[in-house]
């Protein structure tokens, strides 16, 4: 997936937190995307002539769907001619979009066309007969509107203050740390976590801290894999293997050697 450069309204800001964007025009191409755990869901939409399917379930994905956190490590698999646009969620939108439990989202996509209070299929037409990303982009858009309007969840600012201290420290805080900048107490803290992203606040730091040490991998040159894992925050390199084998099915070493 390429991060691309799309105008988000102010309206939907503290909902979006970027654009995505693939395309393969190859008739004999066969493309697998990756979906490691980064605390982020998304809403998809994808055309193809032999379908998504999601991996190792093998399950064939709607044209139009929202998906929640990841965390065991899965993939999108299609075959031939495909373009799809993915707008990537703050962890909390999908509870302000749906009002279900986002923990079910968890690992699992949510077909958007078989809503049945609003006209889904007119938002399905309008994004087949697009004939740009911009277009698509401005047509979810909308489709995000009506969704929050007719659910009207209750705003959780402790929510959103938590992910944001938790971002801004790439994972790499302690719980009480968190409590007490929030000045909560933890079952208060984890009810309302859980309940608006599908995850405790320790795990969703754990998903941070590794994306940060996955970031660190594709993007810096370490002479040592010890370094990226210390630098990331985990106590030893037992520690940082583990994890990210958890959230990958791959070591460190075996992911830098196939990048």
């Amino acid at each position: 997936m390429i991060k691309t450069e799309f105008h988000i309204d102010q309206d939907l800001a503290p909902y979006v937190n970027c654009i995505m964007t693939g395309k393969n025009s190859e008739i004999h191409s066969h493309t697998n995307i990756p979906l490691y755990a980064d605390g982020y869901p998304g809403i998809m939409f994808q055309q193809s002539d032999e379908g998504f399917y999601l991996l190792p379930q093998e399950k064939e994905l709607s044209e139009l769907f929202l998906y929640g956190q990841t965390i065991r490590p899965i993939s999108l698999d299609v075959k031939g001619p495909h373009n799809y646009v993915v707008v990537q969620l703050y962890p909390f939108a999908s509870k302000y979009l749906l009002n279900i439990d986002p923990k079910v989202l968890n690992d699992e996509c949510y077909d958007l066309l078989q809503i049945e209070y609003l006209d889904i299929k007119g938002y399905q037409k309008q994004l087949r007969a697009s004939v740009s990303t911009s277009e698509q982009v401005e047509i979810i858009s909308t489709l995000m509107r009506e969704l929050i309007n007719k659910h009207n969840v209750v705003e959780n600012d402790s929510v959103q203050k938590a992910i944001s201290i938790i971002l801004r420290h790439q994972g790499q805080l302690k719980v009480k740390t968190l409590l007490n900048e929030l000045s909560l107490t933890e079952r208060t803290l984890e009810r309302n976590f859980k309940s608006y992203v599908g995850l405790s606040p320790k795990q969703f730091a754990k998903i941070i801290q590794f994306q940060f040490s996955l970031n660190q991998l594709t993007a810096a040159n370490y002479e040592k894999l010890t370094d990226v894992g210390l630098d990331s925050g985990f106590t030893d390199q037992s520690h940082f293997i583990r994890t990210f084998k958890n959230y990958t099915g791959q070591t460190p070493s075996f992911y830098c050697r196939n990048l």
